[in-house]
């Protein structure tokens, strides 16, 4: 026999010891037959033999006599009480040596092959556990053991599965209750099995994370509705899982639990504290024991590329999406393993230091979530895609909404859904771009594109795409036409040829192929019936079962042959972000046309502002001409302290390019954080075009508009039908100083339009039927319901914080 006496377990063996132990209490009725089986196995395995066993039983039984101060053991304990002391010396000597010498998978069989054997009228022995308070170990037998069995031993023990699977997702995915409602019906005990072997750390996975798995649970349960069996087409990368308790670990290794306090200081601090907290993060250390852990993962993935996202316990939840608002860190995984590991472990700091990043606790604010106790989980994965020469990216990857968030015909079905994809990886696809394009997709008509003429349409295309630089060993920016040429073998399914204006279908690929220029058009997967039936059906069956639009990231993997093969691998879902109002409002005929600021004729939206009081104006030309970006930096950054301090009426924003462009030639940089309170943001494009139609629809700063009721308008002057009244916006007088802000008066404008007008306000009205958006001045209208303002966005805040305690 080997180990140490029961009497005086070890620090090593006390653990293991206790976990048999624990988890044999949970059999009330069943552990004497699972013991034997146990002592069963101890013999056979030749541990200990039958009189051996026996015999240190009784001397052990003596000595426990002589504890209790038993001073004649024969006359003072009856046959019947020394049996029962026998019976329990012989269990704890039986759990003891077991736990020492099998591992606790022995022990999890020897359960389960006992459990085997009870007849379907036995099934009440299940319900004498209670899954709160049982070992999660427990649960994932017990309830393996009712999925596998007999037909109406599943019926009869279907609502104490449920329960388990509750109790299960409420603690390692989420326990938000509009997410568990859904859980239930649809993650079967497998699904969270496959999870809990791929943790690392005891706390939950987070929203992205969860809400991957659910997607994937929903779309494999089969429904009539199916147009395809989404078994054999959709997929979910390999993933690792760091559980949000982590993240406490590492603030506690690394004295940082003081950095949480940054949320609770004004916006101008967490800006400027930022970077030194940041650096702190870096300069910090993940726990050993994670780090061995890390080393695993990445040795079983080899030298695949991998991306480390965050999943905190807020993302993706229902009725905050935090799109973008934490990083992710892509890990090409090219170097040597110690170089790995480093890369790994760096990607997993900055990712943590993004839970402190100004814009993400701006959001936070808005959203009525400071006061919650955020934190982040990590979730790693492999990167999708196919190596092609020395690059690594996906055929095609992006977003999709099953509710089309813009109406750019009147032809256009809303609820078939809409696509926003890109060449390469997906970061293209949720960043509003420097001078580049994705593709949008209206489902309902995948060939109807938002540009009417083939100019436009070479115009507008991708022209840059993200790859993993396998031989640089990082992520690199390339152009389309240098990564991929007229040899690409999936070009006939994502490309056409520009042969001087006129663009060709790729009919065959290699010597005889049209001349000319590669051009991403996406032309033969858009009209393959099969691709657009299964995204529509796809997005449709989520939005079902979510009760809720949705909206979804996914890349496309293409296979090799003549006719198109793919498979979807679904990489994140979430509930889409929805306008509080989105009624084609209809555009009054009576305008005084002195009265009329703006029209817009491209890309509008639905809905009405009304009681604009202010407006913070860039003038076009005057930041064309501005050389120096650090002006145009300090403009944003004093944007947003106007967006924080313009409380005395609602404002929109009036300026050129984009807003928040990380380009400062196209348009002021500026973030979430410092326009959230503005109602609009009028893009002027500039005369030497640098916005493209579909600028910010389907990206994460789209998304955040979205949430927050703020409505993108883009006008084109000189464009038919578009209008901007330049003369009255450059004559208003500049309030700026009103603000405590006079240092670049020169160059922002904040016009109050009460002042100029002697009361009047801006109201504007978009209508998606007419295609047309329009500003004008009118009386105040004194309106309790306050259509999409201020005060519908602090209901909402309210309500979705209330939802969050919930």
């Amino acid at each position: 026999m080997q180990g140490e006496g029961f009497e005086t377990f070890s620090v090593r063996t006390r653990p293991k010891v206790l976990a048999i132990h624990l988890e044999l209490l949970q059999y009330p009725i069943l552990s004497d037959k699972i013991r034997e089986r146990m002592r069963e196995k101890l013999f056979s395995s030749g541990i200990v033999d039958v009189a051996t066993f026996q015999h240190e039983v009784r001397e052990k039984a003596i000595r426990s006599q002589k504890r209790e101060r038993l001073d004649d053991p024969l006359s003072q304990e009856s046959e019947e009480l020394w049996q029962r002391r026998l019976s329990r010396i012989s269990d704890i000597l039986t759990e003891f040596y077991f736990a020492i010498n099998f591992t606790h998978l022995d022990f999890l069989r020897i359960v389960e092959e006992v459990l085997a054997k009870k007849s379907s009228s036995d099934a009440n022995v299940y319900v004498s556990i209670n899954p709160e308070i049982a070992p999660w170990k427990m649960l994932f037998v017990q309830a393996k053991q009712i999925e596998s069995s007999s037909s109406t031993r599943k019926h009869a023990m279907r609502h104490h599965l449920r329960e388990i699977i509750v109790v299960l997702t409420k603690g390692m995915l989420s326990d938000q209750l509009n997410f568990v409602a859904i859980a239930k019906d649809h993650f079967s005990i497998r699904d969270l099995e496959s999870v809990y072997r791929r943790r690392l750390g005891r706390g939950k996975i987070g929203g992205k994370a969860g809400g991957m798995m659910l997607a994937k649970a929903i779309l494999h349960r089969p429904d009539p509705d199916d147009p395809v069996d989404f078994r054999e087409i959709v997929a979910i990368p390999e993933s690792w899982f760091l559980g949000s308790d982590v993240l406490y670990d590492f603030f506690e290794a690394n004295n940082l639990g003081d950095t949480v306090n940054l949320k609770y200081t004004p916006y101008e601090e967490m800006v400027e504290d930022f970077p030194e907290v940041r650096q702190r993060f870096l300069d910090a250390r993940i726990p050993e024991p994670y780090r061995n852990r890390l080393t695993e993962i990445l040795d079983q993935v080899g030298d695949s590329p991998m991306i480390v996202r965050s999943s905190s316990l807020l993302e993706d939840n229902f009725g905050v999406a935090f799109a973008g608002k934490y990083d992710s860190y892509f890990c090409p995984n090219q170097g040597t393993p110690e170089q790995n590991l480093i890369d790994l472990t760096e990607a997993i700091k900055k990712v943590y230091a993004s839970l402190l990043s100004p814009d993400a606790l701006a959001y936070r604010q808005q959203k009525g979530l400071i006061d919650y106790d955020e934190r982040m989980a990590v979730l790693i994965q492999k990167v999708q895609g196919q190596r092609f020469g020395d690059r690594h990216f996906p055929v095609v990857a992006g977003v999709g909404f099953s509710y089309n968030p813009f109406q750019w015909s009147p032809r256009i079905d809303r609820n078939a859904g809409f696509l926003r994809i890109v060449v390469g990886m997906g970061t293209r696809a949720v960043d509003r771009l420097p001078n580049d394009y994705a593709q949008m997709v209206a489902l309902s008509h995948p060939t109807l594109r938002p540009v009417k003429s083939t100019e436009e349409v070479i115009q507008y295309s991708q022209k840059q795409m993200d790859v993993i630089d396998l031989e640089r060993n990082a992520l690199a920016t390339l152009p389309v036409r240098e990564a991929i040429g007229q040899d690409f073998p999936f070009l006939k399914h994502i490309g056409s040829i520009d042969t001087g204006g006129e663009l060709h279908p790729v009919l065959i690929r290699g010597p005889g192929t049209i001349k000319g220029d590669v051009v991403v058009t996406y032309e033969g997967l858009l009209k393959n019936r099969r691709f657009i039936a299964v995204m529509r059906g796809m997005l449709a069956k989520l939005a079902r079962h979510y009760g809720r639009p949705v909206d979804i990231e996914f890349t496309v993997e293409i296979k090799p042959g003549s006719e198109l093969d793919f498979r979807i691998v679904l990489l994140q879902c979430r509930q889409q972000s929805r306008r509080l109002n989105e009624e084609n409002f209809e555009i009054p005929e009576d305008i005084a046309k002195k009265d009329i600021l703006l029209i817009s004729r491209r890309m509008v939206s639905s809905g009405r502002i009304r009681g604009v009081r202010y407006v913070v104006y860039v003038d076009p030309e005057d930041y064309k001409n501005l050389s120096d970006g650090s002006i145009k930096v300090r403009m944003s950054r004093l944007i947003g302290k106007l967006n924080s301090q313009i409380t005395d009426g609602a404002f929109i924003l009036v300026g050129p390019g984009r807003w928040g462009s990380s380009n400062l030639d196209l348009g002021l940089p500026v973030s979430y954080g410092e326009i959230f309170n503005a109602r609009a943001l009028v893009e002027i494009a500039l005369p030497y075009g640098d916005a493209a139609p579909e600028a910010s629809y389907g990206t994460h700063f789209f998304q955040d508009l979205v949430e927050s009721n703020i409505y993108p308008i883009p006008i084109y002057p000189g464009e038919k039908g578009a209008f901007f009244n330049y003369h009255f916006f450059r004559s208003c007088p500049n309030v700026l100083s009103r603000f405590g802000a006079a240092e670049l008066e020169r160059h922002l404008k904040v016009i109050d339009i009460r002042q100029v007008t002697g009361g009047k306000v801006i109201e504007v009205i978009m209508n998606t039927r007419e295609e047309k958006a329009i500003g004008f001045l009118t009386d105040p209208v004194h309106d309790p319901v306050d259509d999409d303002g201020p005060l519908r966005r602090r209901i909402t805040a309210e309500h979705n914080r209330i939802k969050m305690q919930g």
